[in-house]
């Protein structure tokens, strides 16, 4: 029956992408927390303000020249470089362009997303005074670009890294240096006075259901996907 061919297919698809779209609904539902938090005026909203002021009250010298230069490598400017860079690379040395070409799509998607968001939702800045360089950022604040990027990135490119062996000391450097890289660039952004917490939040919830768009492509058509798909493979010396 031509109903039952298409369930059996849904289910054979869903068997194999569907980490991807928990990924997917987490970082979905958890945008969604944040936004609605926004627009009711409520819950984590109301911790925006309030650390923004003791963040603009500690600023030291010291400080705000190292989360600049944070703040700066993660911007809109030096990071693409620096991920093109990185790609080419990666795919001169491993010879295959799968991987690299995924973490660049991920990246314009994440760029599109955020684009997208700002737009729509169109929330001002933080005051200008609150600023380290007053009237810096002049674009919409919700959700940060910078932590979408940053977290975009080594989301990304750990997982397809670790997909390669699934060894576990590169799923501990993994979880570890995306904490350690999206806590310092989302705290820069707020130590610099150009975002609230709910922008950065909102930023890294994003990244996770970029991270899951990426899971679902790279399990269905990547270079073990005849494998997760349960297809024997493709007899080369035939």
């Amino acid at each position: 029956m031509p109903s039952a061919t298409v369930l059996d297919r849904s289910l054979a698809v869903l068997r194999v992408i569907w980490p991807g779209l928990l990924l997917i609904g987490i970082g979905g539902a958890a945008f969604a927390s944040l936004l609605d938090a926004l627009w009711d005026q409520e819950d984590l909203w109301a911790a925006d303000t309030p650390v923004l002021e003791w963040l603009v009250s500690q600023r030291s010298e010291t400080l705000t020249s190292v989360f600049t230069v944070i703040t700066n490598t993660f911007g809109p400017v030096i990071l693409p470089i620096l991920v093109a860079i990185g790609a080419l690379i990666w795919a001169r040395v491993d010879r295959r362009w799968w991987a690299p070409s995924l973490l660049v799509g991920a990246m314009l998607l994440a760029v599109g997303i955020s684009s997208a968001v700002k737009a729509i939702v169109g929330r001002p800045r933080p005051p200008a005074e609150a600023m380290s360089v007053p009237g810096a950022e002049t674009t919409f604040s919700f959700p940060s670009g910078h932590t979408i990027g940053a977290a975009t990135l080594v989301l990304v490119a750990g997982y397809l890294i670790w997909t390669i062996g699934h060894r576990r000391a590169v799923l501990v450097v993994w979880v570890v240096s995306t904490v350690v890289i999206v806590g310092l660039v989302a705290g820069s952004r707020l130590y610099l006075g150009y975002h609230f917490v709910t922008d950065v939040l909102a930023g890294a919830s994003l990244a996770v259901a970029v991270l899951g768009v990426v899971v679902c492509v790279n399990r269905w058509w990547g270079p073990r996907s005849r494998e997760l798909r349960g297809v024997p493979a493709v007899d080369q010396a035939a």
